[in-house]
């Protein structure tokens, strides 16, 4: 399958050529009413949540903190504001900003990483990088270039993000590379943990150090030098 073939390509600004397939939107915003302002109003005239519901308003707070504000001025007070929410409320659940950030993050990250079945293992991974490249340009990079600030300075901090860690990026690869087992493209043996790693560390390093938009262009060079090698090479010993 030749490069063009897997949804096409983005042009360097980001935009849609016109023969791309539409990658997936940012579904990311803020919600109506959500904003800093709304917060003095009467505390008794706030919505009552709870659980899931109240998290999902703090999350969504966070993130159009971090697309509007940045990392740097980000606060605990006014997430609580744009939440419509008590700071209390968010030291209940989370010590400080940066797990709170980290928090957010994993709540997004589905929305961009449950790549579809294209039939392909290649397929599959072009789709799966295209949304890591969303989330790398969006609210995500920058609370990614935020809390790796904070960890690299607080021990404290990193031993907090290790804890909380998911491994989302590595379940997403690891469900792409079952279905190609299953298709017979790779051998389950090859599929070590290293190799699956290899994928999203290079789109890490790359938006860390050349920053965005990640075009379609290195996305393919990812995939097609990188990561599909490390997956139908023999396996390791």
């Amino acid at each position: 399958m030749g490069p063009g073939e897997a949804g096409g390509r983005r042009r360097a600004g980001g935009a849609l050529g016109p023969h791309q397939s539409e990658r997936r939107s940012d579904p990311v915003g803020t919600p109506d009413g959500s904003g800093p302002d709304a917060a003095e109003e009467d505390p008794r005239k706030r919505p009552r949540r709870r659980g899931d519901a109240l998290n999902a308003a703090i999350f969504e707070a966070v993130l159009a903190e971090l697309k509007e504000t940045g990392y740097a001025r980000l606060t605990m007070e006014r997430v609580a504001e744009r939440a419509r929410t008590g700071k209390a409320s968010l030291y209940r659940r989370w010590p400080n900003r940066a797990r709170l950030v980290m928090e957010a993050v994993y709540h997004v990250v589905p929305r961009y990483m449950d790549a579809p079945d294209t039939g392909s293992l290649r397929g599959d991974l072009l789709e799966l990088f295209r949304g890591v490249a969303l989330l790398l340009e969006g609210p995500t990079g920058e609370a990614m270039r935020g809390v790796l600030g904070e960890v690299l300075h607080d021990p404290e901090v990193a031993e907090q993000i290790r804890s909380a860690s998911r491994g989302e990026s590595l379940a997403q690869i690891r469900r792409v590379a079952d279905r190609a087992v299953a298709r017979g493209e790779v051998r389950a043996e090859a599929l070590t943990p290293r190799r699956l790693e290899a994928g999203h560390a290079v789109m890490r390093h790359h938006f860390l150090f050349q920053g965005t938009p990640i075009t379609d262009r290195v996305i393919e060079e990812v995939v097609d030098e990188v990561v599909l090698p490390l997956f139908t090479a023999p396996p390791p010993g």
